[in-house]
């Protein structure tokens, strides 16, 4: 947003070429942390130590073949695929009776059920004690939607023939930015209790009356 306003405007560069570059950086990085996470750097992922080995006492071992683990993700992804077009047609017209704008349909409403799953998986292991799983599942969905999703999205528009580009609004950069900050300010020591939980629902409700308010 900030290139935007401040070169585009003045040299008429592309935005989707643009785009198309950072989304293309964004990918290799999200490889390359694949790479780092699941080859080079495994050891830091590994499972708790010694001193939580009880809590995975009832831990068992992966009773599914890969090929049927890989055919079920298959269809689980299908189905997800299905489920999203019927919630993008039931969002649309509740967004119309409610008076909702498109953005905040897409960066509150969309969000939240389009995650719920991840949601209450990370606030179970959280309910368990295992706040590192807990902050993992919450980053880790970040990350990926910002490395992988976003860059691949990029891709396919131009296999459809609708270019899209990765311009965001001041709002949205700000909104981005304030989080990564807050959150990084409250695990940076380790630690967590109740009034930090208050702290994040906090800044996501302002974010989200914010965005309900900004003109469509």
């Amino acid at each position: 947003a900030l290139f935007h306003q401040i070169v585009i405007r003045q040299q008429g560069i592309s935005e989707r070429e643009l785009s198309l570059d950072i989304a293309i950086v964004l990918f290799v990085t999200y490889i390359l942390s694949l790479v780092f996470s699941l080859r080079t750097h495994r050891h830091l992922y590994d499972a708790a130590p010694a001193h939580q080995a009880e809590s995975a006492a009832g831990h068992h071992e992966p009773i599914w073949s890969v090929k049927r683990a890989v055919i079920i993700l298959l269809l689980a992804t299908g189905g997800v695929a299905l489920m999203s077009e019927l919630l993008v047609g039931a969002v649309e017209h509740t967004a119309k009776v409610f008076g909702m704008t498109e953005i905040f349909v897409g960066v509150i409403l969309v969000a939240i059920i389009g995650n719920a799953a991840e949601h209450s998986t990370a606030i179970l292991v959280a309910m368990k004690n295992q706040m590192e799983l807990a902050i993992t599942i919450a980053v880790g969905s970040s990350a990926q939607i910002a490395l992988f999703v976003a860059p691949i999205l990029v891709f396919l528009s131009y296999l459809f023939g609708k270019p899209m580009d990765l311009l965001f609004t001041p709002l949205e950069v700000a909104a981005v930015t304030l989080s990564v900050w807050v959150l990084s300010m409250i695990a940076q020591d380790g630690e967590s209790h109740w009034f930090e939980g208050v702290q994040l629902l906090a800044l996501y409700i302002m974010l989200g009356v914010a965005f309900y308010f900004l003109p469509a």
